[in-house]
């Protein structure tokens, strides 16, 4: 986000489109997990594995039974909250509350996004070494030419005249 004030950062929150929504999912992986992918944190999907770090029922583990971008929570497979009547409702937990600690790979995009954000991270000290060559080996641009087209303008108004 690009603005300091809160009530700004508060509206972008609230009115942010669903594909920006997405990036806010994200929670950090476990340990093992930021290893053996070299990235520290990915977007919650269902299927997801996660253990909940905050709250009431910290330390309790599940798999990821839904996602309400409208309301930015996830409800996680035997987390819920009895109600008056006996009914068992799922609890809605922030996804910045959780961590991811087994991904969900059926799907051939997020394999990808995760070898990209893998390789980039891994890759990202020569690609710096490259900008820093590019930046010295920049040439001075040459005005002789438009000074020259300057002059014969001038010439040939003073010859008309």
């Amino acid at each position: 986000m690009k603005t300091t004030s809160p009530r700004k950062q508060r509206k972008q929150l609230y009115n942010a489109p669903l594909h920006k929504r997405y990036k806010i999912f994200s929670a950090p992986l476990s340990s093992d997990l930021k290893k053996s992918h070299g990235i520290n944190a990915l977007p919650v999907r269902s299927g997801d594995t996660v253990r909940i770090m905050r709250g009431e029922r910290k330390g309790m583990e599940g798999k990821v039974a839904g996602v309400d971008r409208t309301k930015y929570r996830i409800s996680v497979e035997g987390v819920t909250r009895e109600k008056v009547d006996g009914s068992a409702v799922p609890m809605p937990i922030h996804p910045s509350k959780v961590m991811i600690t087994n991904l969900n790979l059926d799907d051939k995009w997020r394999r990808e996004i995760i070898k990209r954000k893998g390789a980039g991270e891994k890759a990202k000290p020569p690609a710096e070494e490259e900008k820093i060559e590019k930046k010295e080996k920049r040439k001075p641009r040459k005005k002789a030419g438009k000074e020259k087209k300057g002059l014969e303008k001038t010439a040939k108004k003073l010859g008309e005249k």
